[in-house]
């Protein structure tokens, strides 16, 4: 049974379910250029599914994220492996944009990454991609370093976290 976390309007905030999977390759492929096969995307939904959310309006599925958890050096703390979760992949539909699903997809998958005890968040998001930059800005994320030709069309990425403090 699908549960409602939140709700914005006429859109719903919830969990991914395996039926989601097609619909969610379906926004990624329309909005992102790195795209993943569909065993990826039910991995991910299997081992975090805290951190796998998506918006839907009328039954129609309109944005996603999907986290998962890894182990590594901190981007916050000198020294010391930490527990992190790490944003594979966020997206909305280009006419759902502005209306602040994107935020509240990050702020659920921050949610179900702390579920996890999870020592901090982060993810790479383009240059050039002011708009997301300063949306994760606002919720708390800080640029941590430049990734130089991170994607595959050279352009550069920034590395942006967050750490949590329980």
């Amino acid at each position: 049974m699908q549960v409602a976390l939140r709700e914005i309007g006429n859109c719903i905030i919830r969990r991914c379910e395996p039926e989601d999977i097609i619909p969610v390759m379906e926004i990624n492929m329309k909005t992102l250029p790195e795209h993943y096969s569909d065993y990826f995307y039910e991995s991910l939904l299997s081992e975090l599914p805290e951190s796998f959310i998506v918006a839907e309006i009328d039954k129609k599925l309109v944005g996603y994220i999907m986290c998962k958890i890894e182990y590594g050096f901190s981007n916050f703390k000198k020294l010391g492996f930490v527990k992190k979760g790490h944003v594979v992949s966020v997206a909305v539909l280009e006419e759902f944009r502005k209306k602040g699903i994107g935020r509240v997809l990050v702020e659920e998958a921050i949610s179900g990454i702390k579920i996890k005890k999870s020592d901090e968040l982060y993810l790479e998001v383009r240059c050039s991609n002011n708009e997301a930059v300063r949306l994760y800005e606002k919720i708390g994320f800080f640029i941590k370093q430049r990734l130089k030709a991170y994607y595959r069309d050279g352009e550069d990425a920034y590395l942006m976290a967050i750490e949590f403090v329980y």
